[in-house]
């Protein structure tokens, strides 16, 4: 197994998520969906220092305009500043869809957030793909998902990576200049014995990096969908990751005790992955 440590003592998550590297605020951010719960690790001091929110919240981004956050809750996407906490409206673009929750987003280069939702019970396929523009406008940019998750642009911003974990898929959209997206095609589909692909980032060489839930390690995969790289985890259900530190040279990984009775499930891991990542990307609004 490769070198891993556990930050945050002995706190662990429900369902650990959605990490988000602040440059401005030398943290790592990510979120207790289930426990409803934003966390924020300082890497000065390794502290670790938790917001109560008042419903699941899947993931934030920071906003290049403002001080604080978009938001993914169950109920929508807010606006988010902490101490004191405020939480502000923005947009609720499935009132039809009242079992269903925000899981998982990125922002891009240009400043767009993609935005998956999936039910809270993750049985059928009532979650979809959104686009958040900096304007605030919201579209529904695709349909049909069971548990949406891993949002990912590649490095050119060329192309769109998005799950469906229940599929054991990653698919892969043509990203436009017009911010539209060209037909959903398989990119990599797990096989028997690689658990399930949650959520995933790119490095600055183009790897794409999935957390393996139910298997217990994130690997790398190359531009054609090969596995060429697996570093363990002493926890089997491993969710997302992100690059951080001044040099993008860290990488850390969340996971979930949802479901397991293990030491570390839960915990907030950081590995070396042997390579750097991107910088992270800001909502435009």
């Amino acid at each position: 197994m490769d070198d891993v440590r556990i930050l945050g003592g002995d706190r662990r998550d429900i369902l650990g998520e959605g990490p988000l590297w602040s440059a401005r605020e030398n943290a790592l951010y990510w979120v207790d969906i289930l426990g409803q719960r934003l966390n924020r690790l300082s890497l000065a001091d390794d502290r670790v220092k938790s917001w109560d929110m008042p419903e699941p919240i899947g993931w934030v981004i920071e906003r290049e305009r403002a001080p604080g956050f978009i938001a993914g809750f169950r109920s929508g996407i807010a606006y988010l500043s902490l101490d004191p906490l405020r939480i502000t409206p923005l947009a609720s673009p499935e009132p039809d869809r009242p079992g269903n929750r925000f899981n998982d987003a990125k922002a891009d280069a240009v400043g767009r957030i993609w935005a998956g939702t999936m039910p809270m019970d993750g049985a059928l396929p009532t979650g979809a793909l959104y686009r958040l523009d900096p304007d605030g406008a919201i579209s529904r940019v695709d349909d049909g998902y069971t548990i949406a998750n891993g949002p990912a642009i590649s490095p050119d911003g060329h192309w769109l990576y998005h799950t469906d974990t229940k599929l054991r898929t990653v698919f892969r959209y043509a990203l436009r200049d017009d911010a539209s997206l060209g037909p959903r095609g398989t990119f990599i589909r797990f096989e028997n014995g690689w658990g399930f692909p949650d959520g995933m980032t790119f490095d600055a060489e183009g790897g794409l990096w999935i957390a393996h839930w139910g298997t217990g390690c994130v690997g790398r995969f190359d531009g054609l969908g090969k596995r060429e790289r697996v570093i363990a985890l002493p926890a089997s259900q491993i969710t997302s990751c992100a690059f951080a530190g001044s040099d993008l040279d860290r990488l850390f990984v969340t996971s979930a005790a949802l479901g397991v009775d293990e030491p570390a499930g839960g915990a907030l891991f950081e590995v070396d992955p042997g390579c750097r990542g991107l910088p992270t990307c800001r909502f435009g609004g």
